[in-house]
């Protein structure tokens, strides 16, 4: 059963739902599903505010709408439930498509400052930051029990990016930092990133950002986390292809290991 099946069929069990048919856009399913987004959303955004982000990435990435439609809406849902903003200049998610193996599937990417508000939702946390060095920055670092990171940036004239350093300080006074060279940035990114190398990827148009998201997930495997912010960033470079049935929460299964192709 499709997506719009699977919708219209759920919408002849609800009361004063908008009537779901197979005929529709997903640009039109977005709008029906108005109130299943409304419970999925946290108080800081708005349905309506979030169907017009929706709205707009499908007009700002034509591809989003050729996607199946899976894919498309269970990626929507993901950004809804950490309240998100996909696709918007703010950088806090993404949806992206790709092909994979001759399909059009769209994948959510979480973004540098998605990562980073999410974070600050933890009460834990105190600070958290990434940082770019440039090759006429002094920099310098220590690992061991008396650890420490010293980063003076230059006023002009810095050069070439060489490295990244993401870190977290704790209200217990506990922190951690990880250090990344741009060229083992670049390594990871390929290995790990389906997207990297795809036009419509964060990695191209905000390459800065997307590292400094990595480094800083690094650094968080090393925090006592909760398992809700753990949760979250589970969904992060996934594409899911299941929704339970009162679109409160996405299931189904994460593709890490497909073949893509760049949609064209």
């Amino acid at each position: 059963m499709d997506v719009k099946e699977e919708l219209a069929k759920k919408a002849e069990h609800t009361k004063n739902e908008t009537k779901l048919t197979k005929s529709m856009s997903i640009a039109d399913l977005i709008k029906a599903m108005q109130p299943e987004i409304k419970k999925a959303l946290p108080e800081v955004i708005t349905p309506e505010r979030f169907t017009r982000m929706a709205l707009s990435a499908l007009n700002n990435t034509p591809k989003l709408a050729e996607c199946d439609q899976m894919s498309f809406l269970a990626a929507l849902m993901n950004a809804a439930q950490l309240g998100l903003e996909p696709n918007t200049p703010l950088g806090q998610a993404y949806l992206i498509p790709y092909k994979n193996k001759g399909r059009l599937e769209c994948q959510f990417q979480i973004g540098y400052k998605g990562l980073i508000d999410l974070s600050y939702r933890n009460p834990l946390v105190q600070i958290i930051q990434a940082q770019a060095v440039y090759e006429n920055d002094e920099f310098e670092y220590e690992l061991g029990l008396d650890s420490k990171l010293v980063h003076r940036p230059v006023l002009r004239d810095r050069g070439e990016i060489i490295l990244f350093y993401g870190l977290f300080k704790l209200t217990n006074g506990g922190y951690g930092f990880e250090v990344m060279s741009r060229e083992d940035m670049d390594t990871y990114a390929k290995e790990y990133s389906k997207a990297f190398d795809s036009s419509y990827s964060p990695w191209k148009s905000n390459y800065i950002g997307m590292a400094k998201k990595t480094v800083i997930k690094q650094a968080l495997k090393y925090a006592p986390l909760k398992s809700d912010f753990r949760r979250a960033l589970s969904t992060d470079e996934t594409i899911k292809m299941e929704l339970a049935p009162d679109m409160g929460e996405v299931q189904g299964e994460a593709v890490w290991d497909a073949e893509y192709e760049e949609a064209s």
